[in-house]
């Protein structure tokens, strides 16, 4: 049984926050009302009129409070709607991250399970790169994690005015290392950037440069945006 996630994971988490944030409201402004269903073998999730590629993430069961990755559950190992989730296994494997290669985690011992589970479903959703991650009641005591896998879902950007709230946003989730939220950000967008010892600075696809400060305890002191010459 576990009552906390490792520094390992935390740190994994932390790279994803900003820019999975950001891409977690895009989907969901995308995302249409209505009730959903799901054709695993052929990979695909309807919501409404809309119909996406999934692959299942995993499953949360409430009664037991336990969460099964995809590439983990005996119904579904080995076939295409879990293939995507292998790369999770497999970053938690090359970076020494249990929590990633579990294939259940007991989650009875946090504060509150359900949140953990959400947690494990956006940084697996961070590790796969996905453009977000959909979770539905499935019946009973069970919620099940789709990765959308397809092109309909919009990307979000860089956008110069909204970077500010965006790290800040980012820095605010997990709170284990600002800099990582930075980092992975400027990663994930393919930004150039280099670090300072009080600050981060990365190249904009515009031509502008956004300046992170940080203050003597780590925290985002400060997001900047200025013209390069």
């Amino acid at each position: 049984m576990m009552s906390e996630f490792s520094n390992a994971f935390l740190l994994e988490a932390e790279r994803h926050a900003a820019w999975g944030a950001a891409q977690l409201e895009a989907l969901n402004a995308f995302l249409p009302d209505g009730p959903w269903n799901a054709d695993l073998p052929s990979c695909l999730y309807r919501q409404g009129e809309l119909t996406l590629r999934v692959a299942v993430l995993g499953t949360y069961d409430a009664a037991e409070q336990s969460w099964m990755w995809g590439w983990a559950n005996p119904g579904l190992r080995g076939t295409e709607v879990v293939a995507a989730t292998g790369a999770i296994e497999r970053h938690g494997r090359a970076a020494g991250i249990a929590e990633l290669t579990e294939e259940v985690l007991h989650l009875s011992g946090f504060p509150d399970a359900r949140r953990a589970a959400e947690m494990l479903a956006f940084t697996g959703m961070g590790v796969a790169g996905a453009p977000g991650y959909i979770g539905v009641p499935a019946g009973g005591d069970t919620r099940v994690y789709f990765l959308p896998v397809d092109a309909q879902v919009p990307r979000s950007g860089v956008d110069p005015v909204t970077l500010p709230r965006t790290l800040l946003t980012g820095a605010g989730l997990i709170g284990c290392s600002a800099r990582h939220v930075v980092a992975g950000y400027c990663d994930h967008h393919g930004l150039p950037w280099h670090s300072e010892p009080s600050r981060i600075v990365a190249e904009l696809p515009d031509g502008s440069a956004a300046e992170v400060d940080f203050d003597d305890l780590g925290r985002i002191s400060g997001v900047g945006v200025k013209v390069l010459p």
